[in-house]
């Protein structure tokens, strides 16, 4: 009980703190900056044929590891057909090469 009304109190105590010190601002909230209608250069999304033509050179990349390869300490290098993914969809596109490898090596079985 005695446990339950420390943690109790302490959390209370912390709350207060924290709407005291939110609350004592005495600096006037910035204003939001004023929007742009630059558009930023982004990279363009990579077709079908060329997100699949990278996930095969991935998976042929990971089926060719050297036996000592370690995952923790060694990388795979980027294959060629990869050089138009955007950054933001290389790790989904990674592990699609890793299931296709996987795949492979059960169908081989």
């Amino acid at each position: 009980m005695r446990t339950k009304t420390i943690t109790s109190l302490a959390g209370t105590a912390a709350l207060l703190l924290a709407l005291t010190l939110t609350a004592c601002s005495s600096t006037p909230p910035a204003s939001p900056p004023p929007a742009t209608t630059t558009a930023a250069a982004t990279t363009p999304a990579a077709t079908a044929a060329d997100r699949q033509a990278c996930v095969e050179a991935i998976a042929d990349v990971i089926d060719q590891r050297p036996a000592d390869f370690d995952p923790e300490t060694d990388s795979d290098p980027e294959p060629p057909e990869c050089a138009g993914i955007p950054e933001a969809e290389s790790l989904d596109v990674y592990m699609e090469g890793l299931k296709l490898r996987n795949e492979r090596a059960r169908n081989a079985l």
